[in-house]
């Protein structure tokens, strides 16, 4: 046994496996030449954030676009920092907002797929496995130092102003010995194992960056951690075993991580792995008194997916939204396609903003106004009775005590070449629909100033008589405009707008007074069809009731 099996036997004595063994375990996958494999590999250490939800958009529509496959993992490395739910509020987050999994996490407690377990403290002898290797390598090495000693060397480095960190002659175990591991050992010291790094800070490396492009950088030198005293690995070497055994071909991710590649980088080449492809996304950006910066899970509610979901944001909307943030090209794409999937979209990662693109919320709400413009009467029932149903109450009951009658008040002016873009978010809803509801409707008889109280009074008595509920729009407007003459006012715009001098006032002024009794707005959808809606009972009840108040 040479000095270096020596050690490893000593340090993992447990470890009875191969990578061999591992190897043979999770095979290469069987998929078409050319499909990416990627992941999203969050930490359950809070709440779904705007730029998980972004970075995932991101993985999902690579695999998509390239018949690859798209899983999550779930880092758990860092057990001081998890939180209760955390990982179901992270998986249902991505589900809620249309992120579909093909393997990994499927929710709080699912997993599907061959390349599990998808949870790093469920993989800790595979983790251990792979470092024995290294030590009876040479290639890395139990360090006993105590917390205290590693400041005590941070302190002199920087009064030193040399480079802080574990590396040359500042790796105290860098050459410790079995026998000395051994005494330690007996003393019932921890200790870590570090990577024993051949690498030099000034030796470069270059590697291409998917969406940012070339990126040259140092070499590691530093013996960084691989496994901590509690068997856990760190991220950095979790990351290297867990995408070469998933077979994972592209990691994209936050671009804070490009201060990591050299390490990783190196730790793939001497585990003898193939690197995947690296891409790293610029975080989304917010304007502040002007200036840009990453939107702050402290400062901005946004940062939060939750707060899409309370607004009433519809999830494909705000998908919708990030497809116009991720891709410069998809705007121009859903242009020449408004009807198309969006998985029908030639995503490349090229086309991604590499110094961070902006959250504009009037743009989010823009886009929103437009997705559920396109949807029918009986779809924004269904989405949106469902919002309600979990963050209004109230209005949740108010919507479905007649659901053909809600229907028929959302089909309004909807499915006709230009529908109407009142309802952004489904919070919008209420304030859109009060009219039609006693319980939310107030009236407001407050008549433009260009229309006399004396003048709309004699209108309504007037059209009270001629009003038929089963009119179409044609016969509806025929009546009104048949009413202005005897009350001196134009039935025709044109001549109005000619010589307004002649008239009362026009058709127009008229619409609107009627608007308004019915439904105490000055703009409304179609108000033929709110009084079909409404019904005559209804329509006449509120007419009596504004003449009543002139």
């Amino acid at each position: 046994m040479t000095r270096q099996e020596e050690m490893a036997a000593l340090l993992l004595p447990q470890i009875d496996k191969t990578p061999a063994y591992y190897e043979s375990l999770y095979p290469a996958r069987q998929l078409k030449e050319g499909a990416q494999v990627t992941r999203i590999a969050p930490s359950p250490t809070g709440y779904l954030h705007l730029g998980t939800l972004f970075s995932a958009l991101v993985n999902r529509i690579t695999a998509t676009a390239t018949g690859g496959v798209f899983f999550t993992r779930i880092e758990d490395t860092d057990k001081k920092r998890e939180v209760e739910g955390g990982i179901a509020d992270i998986i249902e987050g991505l589900s809620r907002f249309g992120i579909t999994i093909d393997e990994g996490f499927v929710n709080g407690t699912t997993q599907i797929g061959d390349y599990g377990p998808y949870q790093q403290s469920h993989r800790a002898e595979i983790y251990q496995t792979y470092v024995k290797e290294l030590i009876r390598q040479g290639l890395a090495y139990p360090c006993f130092c105590t917390a205290e000693e590693l400041d005590a060397v941070r302190q002199e480095q920087e009064a030193a102003q040399i480079r802080t960190g574990y590396h040359g002659k500042w790796a105290k175990h860098r050459d410790i010995t079995p026998e000395e591991a051994r005494t330690e050992i007996a003393a019932g010291k921890p200790f870590v194992i570090r990577l024993r790094s051949p690498g030099s800070e000034e030796n470069r490396i270059r590697f291409d960056d998917v969406i940012k492009g070339t990126i040259e950088m140092p070499e590691n030198d530093e013996d960084f951690v691989l496994l901590k005293s509690d068997g856990i690995p760190t991220y950095h070497f979790a990351h290297a075993i867990d995408d070469h055994l998933m077979h994972t071909t592209h990691v994209l991710r936050g671009d804070e991580w490009i201060s990591s590649v050299p390490k990783h980088l190196q730790l793939f080449r001497l585990l003898g792995f193939k690197p995947p492809k690296y891409g790293h996304i610029s975080p989304l950006m917010k304007l502040d008194n002007g200036a840009k910066r990453k939107i702050s899970k402290r400062k901005d509610p946004e940062a939060a997916v939750h707060f899409f979901a309370e607004e009433g944001y519809d999830p494909d909307s705000v998908i919708e939204y990030l497809m116009t943030v991720a891709a410069s090209d998809f705007e121009d794409w859903r242009r020449a396609n408004p009807t198309a999937d969006r998985k029908t979209f030639p995503f490349k990662l090229k086309k991604m903003s590499v110094s961070g693109a902006l959250y504009d919320e009037n743009k989010l709400i823009d886009v929103s106004k437009i997705e559920i413009s396109k949807m029918s009467a009986d779809t924004v029932y269904e989405k949106l009775t469902a919002w309600a149903k979990e963050f209004d109450p109230g209005f949740f009951e108010i919507l479905t005590e007649n659901p053909a009658y809600t229907t028929a008040a959302l089909a309004i002016d909807r499915g006709n070449a230009k529908p109407r873009k009142d309802i952004a978010r489904w919070s919008d809803a209420k304030d859109y629909l009060a009219y039609f509801f006693a319980s939310l409707y107030v009236p407001d008889h407050t008549l433009p100033e260009t229309v006399h109280p004396e003048d709309a009074k004699a209108f309504l008595q007037a059209y009270r008589e001629v009003y038929v509920e089963t009119d179409d729009r044609q016969q509806w407007f025929e009546r009104i405009k048949a009413l202005c003459p005897a009350l001196g006012f134009a039935a025709d715009t044109k001549a109005y707008k000619a010589d307004p001098s002649a008239f009362r006032g026009s058709v127009g002024d008229l619409s609107t007074v009627l608007r308004i009794a019915v439904t105490g707005r000055r703009n409304t959808p179609d108000l033929c069809s709110i009084m079909q809606v409404l019904g005559r009972a209804e329509c006449l009840r509120r007419i009596n009731e504004m003449m009543n108040s002139l």
